[in-house]
């Protein structure tokens, strides 16, 4: 028998208690700061002496955020996380908790959900996260993902979107539009799919985009770095939604403009490939492109030369003082309004 004829299980051999105690069984190591976990009617937590809560919650639904004909469950499970644990991190703080929601629907089977459990499980291990509770309901047609992580952070650690000055300066980690790069390929590849179900996708001068997308990571190792080199950054935010609109977000909280130089912007090799062979502006993809889950900072000027000493690391910009100051300038000086584009699941022109 082939893999593909391989009997599956459907849900309801399990039942919803079947499925509880599947979940209940990952072998998740629990953290000093869970008092009760999975089982109790609710979970109960301890921080440590001086510490603040920091919540936050994320939804993924079917056709919307993600795809299961090219979203491997595994992948899935492990990105579910991630996108909660960027936002803890985000926020100067260590993630620790998590809360699981999930929607099956009918074509759901045990060994599907397995396999979305997996990432899950493996996330938490790369994250020090304990999941500590949930719910799961049917549906009737799509899969959808609830999780509500929990973080802890000291209260002079605490990073808002609000603290940034005039001049400081705008700093983001790692590369800018792989992401978007690696769904615009295999948004092409499933179009051509249907279209033509006997043409076999080709995708393998593209992983590095691919993984960007189906399987990223959150920077907690930059938000780790630095602080060991005692860095403290006047606000902070994640790039889910595209780094367009984090320059929004940031200058409108912080009641400031954003200037950018256009050419400092990080895009590695692999978006450049998928640019050109789509024939799209490298630069659209790195400012527009959502799910980065990289962090886009504001520090002192001050603090130039300790920045500059860390990899992965590259200043973009400035605040400026006018508020209604969101530029873009390019290598010849020529200045353009930047516009706050990126992913908005309520708008349908983006």
């Amino acid at each position: 028998m082939s893999k593909e004829q391989e009997i599956k299980t459907p849900l309801g051999a399990l039942g919803e208690s079947g499925i509880h105690q599947r979940i209940r069984g990952l072998a998740i190591e629990p953290r000093a700061e869970t008092v009760l976990g999975q089982g109790d009617d609710a979970a109960v937590v301890r921080p440590k002496t001086n510490q603040e809560v920091v919540i936050t919650k994320d939804l993924m639904v079917e056709g919307v955020h993600f795809d299961l004909m090219y979203s491997p469950l595994q992948h899935l499970g492990y990105k579910a996380v991630v996108s909660n644990v960027s936002d803890i991190v985000a926020m100067g703080a260590e993630p620790a908790h998590l809360v699981l929601g999930l929607g099956l629907p009918p074509k759901f089977t045990v060994e599907a959900l397995d396999a979305f459990l997996e990432g899950l499980r493996q996330a938490c291990k790369t994250y020090g996260m304990d999941l500590i509770g949930g719910d799961t309901v049917s549906t009737l047609r799509d899969f959808f993902i609830s999780i509500t992580a929990v973080g802890y952070v000291e209260p002079e650690q605490k990073i808002a979107q609000s603290g940034a000055s005039k001049n400081d300066l705008v700093c983001v980690t790692g590369n800018l539009g792989a992401a978007y790069a690696g769904f615009l390929m295999l948004d092409r590849e499933r179009r051509i799919y249907l279209e033509n179900p006997d043409v076999q996708p080709d995708l393998s001068d593209h992983a590095y985009v691919l993984e960007r997308q189906l399987k990223p990571e959150a920077r907690m190792d930059m938000w780790q770095e630095l602080r060991k080199k005692g860095i403290q950054p006047t606000a902070m935010t994640d790039i889910s939604d595209g780094l367009s609109k984090s320059c929004f977000t940031l200058g409108k909280a912080s009641g400031l403009g954003v200037r950018i130089d256009l050419e400092r912007i990080p895009i590695h090799p692999g978006t450049l490939k998928v640019a050109e062979e789509l024939q799209l502006d490298p630069y659209h993809l790195a400012l527009h492109g959502g799910e980065e889950y990289e962090l886009l900072f504001t520090i002192p000027a001050s603090s130039y030369n300790k920045i500059q000493a860390l990899e992965d690391i590259t200043v973009i910009g400035f605040m400026e003082e006018d508020p209604a100051a969101f530029r873009l300038i390019d290598s010849s000086g020529k200045v353009f309004p930047l516009e706050e584009l990126g992913w908005d699941g309520f708008r349908k022109d983006e």
